[in-house]
């Protein structure tokens, strides 16, 4: 570019000339401060407009994304039309629930404040509760499994029961979120679930009252043959280090095999099942897959840690789920154990929970997984290698102890009663749902072995105690554990 001195090829200007008297001669400095000022003068008057006018901060704060303009117009209308004064928290929360729900996924969710909190203690820490993972279905809040030894399970619940009503509360529509702020409480505190267990049933309140719920994760028994029975009830940041513990400890006992459990385990955290599931593959070998939106498959193998050196057998059931299922199909698929018991609940999908500035989190699903065969089992579940089914007194409603059982009843609730009387070894007579004179007899019996007043009607604290003997017997009676410790007691000899 060639440089010009300041006055080469400027327009030369020509002198002022004297002009008539009604004329303004103006010097160069006053005419600039004159215009600086006008241009002040109407900024001002052009932000007065847009920040008081009707409408103008509307149009000029509006997002430039267009998928937004109509959330903004809803918003905006709400907040100045509405009859009631609106918290501004509660419209964008639940303009965020709605995106959720919208999503039709029962395993994405949003939390305020409060309710990630209680996410985040439900993984880490002990809680106070009633200890059962819940799910939203439908429109309906299941229960996923209960906590081993919480008031939940002592109290009767069963996965897949459906929670139709809290403290009288109807909580259909609520998200799980929703349903854990209302069912969760202080430590000796009661709370009473209304529950429907099949599609047939009639609706049946339960009252629990909560508990510290710690999440111990990993119980351990070693049987007289040198069998060792770990039950894992979730995958939490400490479960693995627990497992190793009672492995070691297990050793130190003798242990020939191991039948490893997992029924009605829910789930949690995805790093706990990769390094538990390592703990039963070779080196190299694929754990499962990952598949995210646009992206390829990331694969994650075993390395050469810690090793399991008995054999293994797994026991799974309707109730195990998410990481459970990831370790099933892992050792299945990876390490040729054999899995034992009745088809896992089907959940192949990862969720990431994402904490926003306010401390909220927006959990929603990011992924799907792949058993190490490629196989997605999302609703579908895995099959057992050995089917073996639950007796049906595993799975019957519970029973309302404020109602009274008694000669000449005839209800469902008879029926139940008269089935786990039955289970329990006494003579009821025909199951047919009338309480007659042998259902008499056997209540009699029954409250007789227990020491209680023997008048034959159940009601009460007889109806509690036919529901804690019956739940003891499938703890001591398990069909399922005992076909595994058969199968892997035969492969260690």
């Amino acid at each position: 570019m060639d440089e010009k001195r300041p006055d080469e090829n400027q327009e030369q200007i020509p002198p002022v000339e004297e002009t008539p008297s009604h004329f303004i001669r103006m010097k160069t400095f006053s005419f600039i401060m004159l215009v600086f000022t006008v241009i002040l003068l109407t900024a001002g008057v052009t932000i007065f407009a847009l920040t008081f006018g009707d409408d103008k901060a509307v149009q000029v704060n509006s997002p430039e994304r267009q998928e937004f303009q109509k959330l903004y117009a809803a918003y905006d209308q709400i907040e100045s039309e509405y009859y009631e004064e609106v918290e501004s928290d509660t419209l964008v929360n639940g303009a965020i629930n709605g995106m959720i729900e919208a999503l039709g996924d029962p395993y994405s969710d949003y939390m305020n404040e409060e309710e990630a909190a209680q996410f985040t203690e439900g993984i880490s820490s002990s809680f106070e509760g009633i200890g059962a993972e819940v799910q939203e279905r439908s429109g309906y809040v299941a229960v996923v499994s209960p906590i081993k030894n919480s008031p939940a399970e002592k109290a009767g619940i069963l996965p897949n029961d459906l929670i139709l009503e809290v403290d009288g509360k109807s909580i259909q529509g609520f998200s799980s979120s929703e349903a854990v702020m209302l069912i969760r409480g202080e430590k000796g505190t009661k709370v009473t679930l209304t529950i429907r267990r099949g599609e047939n049933s009639e609706p049946i309140e339960i009252e629990i009252v909560r508990d510290e719920i710690p999440i111990e994760t990993v119980y351990s028994e070693m049987g007289d043959d040198k069998v060792a029975h770990i039950q894992i009830t979730s995958f939490a940041e400490k479960t693995y280090d627990e497992l190793l513990a009672a492995i070691e400890d297990l050793e130190k006992q003798g242990m020939k095999a191991m039948v490893l459990d997992v029924r009605q385990n829910p789930g949690g955290l995805l790093t706990s099942a990769l390094d538990i599931s390592n703990l039963f593959v070779e080196e190299g070998k694929t754990l499962f897959e990952v598949q995210a939106k646009g992206q390829e498959p990331e694969i994650y193998t075993a390395t050469s840690d810690t090793k399991v050196e008995v054999p293994v057998t797994l026991l799974i059931d309707g109730g195990s789920a998410s990481a459970a299922e990831i370790l099933a199909g892992a050792v299945s698929e990876s390490g040729d154990v054999q899995l034992i018991g009745e088809k896992t609940f089907g959940k192949g999908t990862v969720q990431t929970a994402n904490n926003m500035s306010d401390g909220s989190n927006l959990k929603f699903t990011t992924a799907k997984w792949l058993t190490p065969d490629g196989n997605w089992i999302h609703e579908k579940g895995i099959e057992p290698d050995v089917k073996v089914e639950y007796p049906e007194y595993a799975s019957l409603p519970v029973l309302d102890p404020s109602v009274e059982l008694k000669d000449g009843t005839i209800s469902e609730q008879v029926r139940t009663a008269e089935k786990m009387l039955e289970a329990l070894g006494y003579e009821v007579g025909e199951v047919d749902g009338v309480f007659e004179e042998e259902m008499e007899t056997a209540v009699k019996a029954f409250q007789e072995d227990k020491e209680l007043e023997a008048d034959g009607v159940l009601t009460g604290d007889s109806t509690y105690a036919v529901m804690t003997a019956l739940r003891e017997k499938i703890e001591k009676d398990d069909p399922m554990l005992q076909e595994a410790q058969e199968i892997i007691l035969k492969e260690a000899e």
